[in-house]
């Protein structure tokens, strides 16, 4: 091989990564949208990814003590009810994918994120109604339709937000 195709390798692979990453974040918002269940495997292979791209930058050992952090901070908001279990994992996992430098920008940029959201899901729960009864007998058709109608349920209930949305936002912003 040689030294040209061997750099391009090298400068690709990171590349690689940051798109795995990307699509590893949008994939956890879905779940969290449609399921409200992140999949382990999701954050798992996100800090798989991240411990690998920080490897390559030299910041490894900063980026494991900075998520260990968040890990720990969320740990403790999961544990007052605040937090799913789902969006520690995966907020943590997120931690990997951005330099250590970038970690207490991103976790601000969820917050915000967040925070929006929780007031798109309070301003919708005083808008949407829920699905009458006679329209929970017809189930629909379409998989989009079928996700409406269990998210005017949520949105009834009260339920949970969709957290991983935030989570996926601010990360997708600070990925480098």
């Amino acid at each position: 091989m040689s030294a040209v195709t061997a750099t391009h390798l090298a400068s690709a692979f990171p590349s690689a990564l940051t798109i795995i990453a990307a699509l590893l974040l949008i994939l956890a918002a879905g779940f969290d949208i449609l399921t409200r269940i992140i999949p382990n495997p999701i954050p798992l292979g996100m800090a798989a990814v991240g411990l690998a791209l920080r490897a390559l930058d030299g910041t490894l050992p900063w980026a494991v003590l900075a998520a260990g952090i968040v890990f720990t901070i969320t740990l403790l908001c999961w544990l007052r009810g605040w937090m799913g279990g789902g969006d520690v994992k995966l907020l943590a996992a997120s931690a990997l994918l951005v330099p250590p430098i970038s970690v207490f920008p991103m976790v601000t940029m969820v917050g915000v994120v967040g925070g929006v959201l929780a007031l798109v899901y309070l301003t919708a729960r005083r808008v949407v109604s829920p699905p009458s009864s006679a329209a929970a007998a017809v189930r629909p058709r379409s998989f989009l339709a079928r996700a409406l109608r269990a998210e005017r349920w949520r949105l009834a209930r009260g339920t949970a937000l969709p957290y991983a949305v935030a989570i996926a936002i601010g990360g997708l912003i600070y990925i480098p």
